[in-house]
């Protein structure tokens, strides 16, 4: 099935029929286990007891202790995956041989595309199946995360499935281990991403220097230097974490899709049931860091809110200001109907 990249073309994923992915379950439940104690602490994608959150906070504060970083992403990893690497590692660690037998055959198995037609395959791991992203992680500890740590032993990094931050001291730091890891990656039959992968300067009101690239954005969030009030009230430029453009563009294209105003025969408590979870989810993710950022979200669904208001209520076709002022009376009364009214956005 495929489906759309924010960054344009689409993604393949391979959906596992509903007997395979208990099938998937279960031998994942019974490997993960074995794995999942070998992997290193600074990989976060796909684990459990692990969060994205996670990731992005370890890599704001180092990106305060290092002046460099390397913003890597794997090109196609779960589609470029080689086989006879990949079982070689699971054979390591599979303890019961009928593991191994499944995940071969699961391994091997052609996708039938949404045409009829089934194509062959020679390496990868379908993105969509159960057991995907545990192979993907175990092949990633051999091919980057054990190779690091042994390498580039003082060398922090974070990973996230096929997407890392390295930090650095150094230009040179940088430059060496991007040489380095291209031909490691080359020997395990992956390849870096040509535009996704570049070498940041971390620049701030300490770190003035000049570079081509002085920011990145890792797990929906952008990292760069931003001009802020500090505690005692002074404006300085801090290198910091907050909301990227594509995800502040993906929530407000999501809240466009929902066509609000249409919704005029429900009431106030039904848009609150319909929508307040996913906002809450948003403001719960994007809101953790600079949450002064998603302010720009808020003041669109409250938009969104006014329009409804108007289309609903005959009294406020035709006045939005008093639609407005309907809304801020609702939002004191009741700020708990929605997340961003609880945080302080309230209909302006």
């Amino acid at each position: 099935m495929e489906i759309p990249k924010r960054s344009g073309g689409v993604r393949l994923l391979g959906i596992p029929t509903v007997e395979d992915r208990i099938a998937q379950m279960t031998v994942r439940m019974s490997f993960e286990p074995k794995v999942e104690q070998i992997f290193h602490e600074n990989s976060f994608g796909y684990r459990p007891g692990k969060s994205a959150l996670e990731a992005v906070g370890l890599t704001r504060k180092r990106c305060w202790k290092y002046d460099w970083a390397i913003e890597l992403d794997i090109k196609g990893l779960f589609d470029n995956i080689d086989h006879e690497l990949l079982m070689s590692v699971v054979n390591k660690h599979a303890t019961e041989r009928w593991e191994i037998l499944y995940i071969k055959r699961w391994l091997k198995v052609a996708m039938q595309m949404p045409n009829g037609e089934k194509l062959e395959r020679g390496k990868g791991t379908p993105q969509g199946g159960v057991i995907s992203p545990v192979l993907a992680n175990l092949f990633m500890h051999y091919a980057f995360d054990r190779w690091m740590e042994t390498q580039w032993e003082k060398t922090p990094w974070v990973r996230y499935a096929d997407d890392a931050i390295i930090h650095c001291r150094t230009e040179h730091e940088t430059k060496e281990i991007l040489r380095r890891l291209n031909l490691r990656l080359k020997r395990c039959k992956l390849e870096l991403h040509p535009t996704k992968t570049k070498i940041v300067y971390c620049k701030d009101k300490d770190r003035k220097g000049e570079y081509p690239n002085t920011e990145f954005t890792f797990l929906g969030y952008t990292f760069k230097g931003q001009w802020i009030k500090d505690r005692l009230g002074r404006i300085q430029c801090n290198f910091i974490a907050s909301v990227s453009k594509a995800a502040v563009q993906a929530m407000r294209d999501t809240i466009r899709s929902w066509k609000v105003k249409r919704h005029s025969g429900s009431d106030i408590n039904s848009l609150s049931e319909r929508y307040n979870a996913i906002l809450r989810g948003w403001f719960t993710y994007y809101g953790k860091y600079c949450a002064s950022a998603m302010a720009v979200i808020a003041k669109y669904f409250n938009q969104c809110l006014a329009r409804w208001v108007m289309f609903t209520y005959r009294r406020f076709r035709r006045n939005k200001r008093k639609a407005v002022s309907w809304l801020q009376e609702v939002a004191r009364r009741t700020p708990e109907l929605f997340v961003h009214w609880e945080k302080g956005y309230t209909p302006s």
